[in-house]
């Protein structure tokens, strides 16, 4: 497999995990050297890859990312009783332009997705989602990104891609891949009014920081829903992370983004994980050691996995109808796990993007709100987004 855009971890790092105890994660992991090269993926189920690009960032300075403070404390901390191998592939250098740095990304991450392995990266800006997301063209034909973040990043396309506007390029530019955009944790004040107006124009779905705090479950099914999950460190309160990476009073706890991790962890469709706009400093200890008890409850998460939605089998499901108004939803919950399903249903007379029923993941909540006659909204915006 032909990675030679991929810098070893360095010698540093090395050197620091000789010193681990046998039972620690950096003891556990297939690390890419200077000295063996890049380890064999085999029978590999995730694979860390750190990206070294921040030139479009609107803040770029001119400062180089190192994530070696990260590997360290991943290193050190000790895994779960987990079935899963990981390998850490070390970094991609900027390239010559940021273009150059994105097709490494995409290369990157289709070949591992093709390997069903998934790819867990450090970043760099942002903006870095949008490589991520075209790595999946010619793989699968509609994709789901959750973006958990202050702002909704969607910008204007016409302008140049930056880390607080790929997604506007995400949305216009062909081919059409993305279904549904979320956004968890987005804070009102710091997104225009406009912006607020589009996403529901466009029926994708937000969730204040307020509301999700207030009940962290809620973004299980959000989560069990997509194939990439984006966080951005902004979205984690100034208190929990070192000076250099200090953004807002307000924001998520390091207990609930690591709650966040671990959900995307368990959603049997995220086949990629990434997290951005890390600023490395001196005196890192903090951010380091979030972001590595992130990683670890991404692990922990896709080691607790379970196939919960083959709904062939009548022994493995229950399915309940409930008729609200003139429309009848129909619910489906999975007897392994305790999950719910909604599903929503094929317009034959439409050019849709679902080409058969399709099943939303929902709460049981959903199905309470149904029964009283309330439709639930995130099967209203699907069902609108598919009458497009």
């Amino acid at each position: 497999m032909n990675f030679n855009f991929l810098t070893p971890v360095s010698d540093a790092v090395l050197a620091h995990s000789e010193l681990l105890a046998q039972q620690a994660l950096g003891k556990k992991i297939k690390i890419h050297s200077r000295q063996n090269g890049i380890p064999d993926l085999d029978d590999v189920q995730l694979a860390i890859i750190g990206v070294q690009e921040n030139r479009n960032d609107v803040n770029y300075m001119g400062a180089n990312i190192s994530f070696d403070s990260i590997r360290k404390t991943l290193y050190t901390l000790f895994p779960g009783n987990w079935h899963t191998s990981i390998a850490d592939l070390g970094d991609i250098e900027p390239g010559e332009s940021v273009e150059d740095t994105y097709f490494a990304i995409r290369t990157a991450i289709a070949v591992l997705v093709e390997k069903d392995i998934i790819p867990i990266i450090l970043g760099g800006s942002q903006d870095l989602t949008y490589a991520n997301y075209r790595a999946y063209d010619g793989i699968k034909p509609m994709i789901n990104i959750v973006n958990v973040d202050t702002n909704f990043d969607l910008g204007d396309a016409n302008l140049p891609i930056k880390n607080n506007s790929y997604v506007g390029k995400v949305i216009v530019e062909e081919p059409y891949n993305l279904f549904n955009y979320s956004t968890i944790g987005y804070q009102t004040y710091f997104n225009s009014q406009e912006e607020i107006d589009l996403m529901e124009k466009l029926y994708f779905e937000a969730y204040r920081l307020g509301e999700i705090s207030g009940d962290i479950n809620k973004v299980e099914p959000l989560l069990r829903d997509a194939h990439i999950v984006s966080v951005d460190l902004k979205s984690v309160r100034a208190a929990e992370v070192s000076d250099n990476q200090k953004y807002s009073p307000n924001g998520f706890s390091g207990k609930e983004i690591c709650a966040i991790s671990r959900y995307a962890g368990i959603s049997n469709k995220v086949s990629s994980y990434g997290i951005y706009e890390y600023h490395n400093s001196k005196n890192d200890s903090a951010s380091s050691m979030l972001i590595a008890q992130m990683i670890w409850y991404f692990i922990e998460g896709v080691n607790c996995r379970v196939k919960d939605d083959d709904f062939t089998n009548e022994n493995f499901y229950q399915k309940y109808n409930v008729l609200v108004e003139d429309d009848e939803l129909i619910f489906y919950k999975s007897l392994k796990t305790g999950r719910w399903w909604i599903e929503i249903p094929f317009l034959p007379d439409v050019n849709n993007k679902l080409k058969k029923h399709t099943l939303l993941p929902c709460m049981h909540a959903d199905y309470v709100l149904a029964t009283q006659g309330e439709i639930p909204e995130r099967w209203y915006k699907a069902y609108r987004k598919n009458s497009f």
